[in-house]
């Protein structure tokens, strides 16, 4: 959601006047509140990979009064487009994914040599089918409302200079999770140096957070299953520094203008990199990398246990 604001900023430099009304589950809703090209949130019922086929008919039946002249579809898969289709959209606009002739009428072929990132996959979809690739973009930039000063009062913080925000879930899996006991190494020092620590993630990543926390004196803030999304939002906001695994909190702090220093092991920096020109990328590059597996495959994970906590801590050092 946070690199598709690239595309809602490219569709309104070629048309400030269009209005961009997103559909996605009501989850991302707080992100896209943030983002002042975006004139609607429409909540999507059906969750990820449910098919609901009658469902999915009726939501586009519904659509069609608002008159839409354009639907995007970034996700690449069948169901998908069947919404846009039944609203009756007259330009249907995405990759051909899983052969989606027909339903699209505006289907593009996706070249990945071309396209090497995502966010230039997104774009490109909102220019024509003749604009030379890769596409230029802007990087995302979510807005921070007048809730914050609500979420400082609500966990009773202090704000500071220097503070240090861990995000050290992924949910794709362990292969993209750097060890506990290296975010803790971090924390522990800069604790020393008189640094606050926040710990954020969701309620899957709380016993990371804990085992962080413990290993840190317990003297880390751990937000971790505390907050909603659009609190995390704030609060990250507030950081002076980021360090985080290749995840979705990664790409929110990014688009928060926040240094960020981000940990990539089977994933690729370069296919989903934070897309702020303050972030440092940390990988090994190691001969088996990426490998884009939730789990080594061999057994080993180097290409995060051997990125060391001193790398990291002469990083957050330089300003």
């Amino acid at each position: 959601m946070v690199m598709a604001q690239s595309l809602f900023i490219t569709l309104k430099q070629a048309d400030p006047h269009c209005q961009i009304d997103v559909l996605a589950p009501a989850w991302t809703f707080s992100l896209l509140e943030r983002m002042p090209e975006v004139a609607a949130a429409i909540p999507m019922p059906l969750k990820r990979g449910q098919f609901g086929l009658m469902d999915r008919i009726e939501l586009g039946r519904q659509l069609r009064s608002a008159g839409y002249d354009q639907a995007i579809l970034l996700p690449n898969s069948w169901k998908s487009a069947l919404i846009p289709f039944f609203a009756d959209i007259p330009l249907r606009t995405g990759y051909i994914g899983e052969c989606r002739w027909g339903l699209l009428n505006d289907a593009r072929k996706l070249d990945k040599k071309r396209l090497t990132m995502t966010v230039q996959r997104f774009v490109a979809l909102g220019l024509p089918k003749t604009a030379s690739l890769p596409p230029a973009y802007l990087a995302p930039r979510i807005m921070i409302g007048p809730d914050r000063q609500r979420v400082i009062e609500k966990f009773n913080l202090t704000r500071s200079e220097k503070i240090l925000a861990l995000c050290p879930g992924a949910e794709y899996g362990p292969a993209k999770r750097w060890p506990a006991g290296h975010y803790a190494e971090v924390a522990r020092q800069k604790i020393a140096q008189g640094w606050q620590v926040w710990l954020f993630g969701s309620d899957k990543d709380k016993d990371v957070a804990e085992a962080i926390n413990q290993e840190a004196g317990r003297l880390c803030t751990d937000f971790s299953g505390r907050t909603s999304l659009a609190e995390a939002v704030d609060l990250l906001s507030l950081a002076s520094t980021v360090v985080t695994n290749d995840s979705g909190l990664m790409h929110v702090a990014a688009a928060l203008d926040r240094k960020v220093i981000a940990i990539y092991g089977s994933s690729d920096p370069g296919f989903t990199p934070p897309l702020n020109k303050k972030a440092q990328v940390v990988s090994l590059n190691l001969d088996c990398a990426p490998c884009f597996k939730r789990d080594c495959p061999l057994g080993h994970t180097r290409c995060l246990t051997e990125i060391r906590p001193g790398q990291v801590l002469d990083l957050i050092a330089v300003d």
